[in-house]
């Protein structure tokens, strides 16, 4: 079986779609799937540069991912996504799905351009979408009338939360299979030994609430003593919040981007992940990646997360309110029987619901389902 995963985004900057696919893909291949990752990517160089001033993995993808172009930012749900939206794009994935000859194509985020759309007009073979985005958004409506009807070509959608799910049936009414994110399963994890610190995982966007995590931080640090270690926000900008704010940087450790190994060493030694978004939210990957690491969270009560943090896995707070954020970061970090028992059944529902394995195994269900009528027919 050879499959083709198409993400309408760039493979050189971190995002919960891009890695989300990328593990689907390598899940894939390690059940004997010929999986090949078609995803847009910035090479080095001046250009890149200019496009994109953050931070990226600029080298030369892995054997398996095919690029299909460069990407720009573009403001969406929220957020800022480097999408792939030029010409030429449209053109490399026709090039690329001919000479491959898929049995099956499997589009996140199908009604984005370019490449989404662009896969979804071209292909001859089954299609599976799935859809991760959830709240409103301008650009969705507007696209209907222009490639809605594309829709008709997908054989099985897939949501990643309910709150996914309503987001798509609003515009796309059909039906729609939860399947969550998945999420790598480090070998080694720790409960005890853990240091006082917390970590904060997500781009500076104000989604993401870091403006309230900053706001709640002197409180923490004079409670517990903790250090609060930043990862993904571009430093710079978050001293330039920490300024805007009025908050020191007493504590507060500035990692930038990092890599998966490291990201995974700094959720195994920290006490708790907090994540104080603020909506849009349509699944918390940063949150189950903190429970497969047996890092217990203290997130806010929204769409996208409630489901996923119950109180044997963490602590809900209300969204914004930063005395809420501090109360239960402070009794995460000092209350060592609860952040224990939190941390034990974190790593347990990560094994049981996201665990990769698991996931892949769905998938490859539905992926042979959706083709033993075409290799029946083509049989003699």
């Amino acid at each position: 079986m050879k499959v083709g995963i198409v993400v309408p985004y760039s493979f050189s900057f971190w995002g919960g779609v891009v890695d989300h696919a990328q593990e689907q893909s390598l899940a894939l291949i390690e059940r004997g799937v010929d999986a090949r990752l078609l995803i847009g990517h910035d090479p080095p160089g001046r250009l890149s540069r200019v496009l994109h001033p953050t931070s990226g993995r600029f080298e030369r993808p892995p054997p398996h991912v095919l690029p299909l172009g460069r990407s720009v930012i573009v403001p969406a749900n929220g957020s800022l996504a480097n999408i792939v939206l030029s010409p030429s794009s449209v053109l490399a994935t026709r090039r690329t799905l001919a000479r491959e000859h898929f049995d099956l194509l499997h589009v996140h985020e199908p009604l984005t351009p370019a490449l989404g759309v662009a896969a979804l007009a071209s292909a001859t073979v089954p299609v599976v979408a799935t859809f991760h985005a959830a709240g409103h958004s301008r650009w969705r409506r507007a696209a209907m009338p222009l490639w809605g009807f594309l829709l008709d070509r997908i054989d099985v959608r897939i949501a990643v939360s309910e709150a996914a799910a309503a987001t798509a049936r609003d515009y796309a009414p059909g039906d729609y299979r939860l399947i969550p994110n998945g999420v790598r399963l480090p070998e080694r994890f720790a409960l005890d030994g853990r240091r006082p610190q917390v970590v904060f995982v997500g781009r500076h966007e104000p989604r993401k609430g870091l403006p309230v995590l900053l706001r709640a931080w002197p409180t923490i640090r004079s409670r517990t003593g903790a250090r609060l270690r930043v990862v993904g926000a571009d430093p710079l900008a978050v001293r330039h919040l920490l300024h805007r704010e009025r908050v020191s940087d007493d504590g507060i450790d500035l990692l930038g981007v990092l890599s998966t190994e490291d990201l995974d060493r700094e959720l195994a030694d920290a006490k708790v992940l907090a994540a104080p978004s603020l909506g849009s939210e349509s699944f918390g990957m940063v949150l189950t990646r903190a429970f497969a690491a047996a890092t217990p969270v203290v997130a806010s009560d929204i769409d996208g997360y409630r489901d996923l943090v119950r109180a044997r896995t963490g602590i809900l707070v209300r969204p914004g309110d930063d005395a809420d954020l501090a109360d239960a970061t402070c009794t995460m970090l000092t209350d060592e029987a609860t952040r224990r028992a939190c941390a034990a059944s974190a790593r347990a529902e990560a094994e049981r619901e996201y665990a990769w394995p698991k996931l892949a195994g769905t998938l490859l269900g539905i992926y042979e389902q959706l083709l033993s009528p075409a290799v029946a027919s083509a049989s003699p």
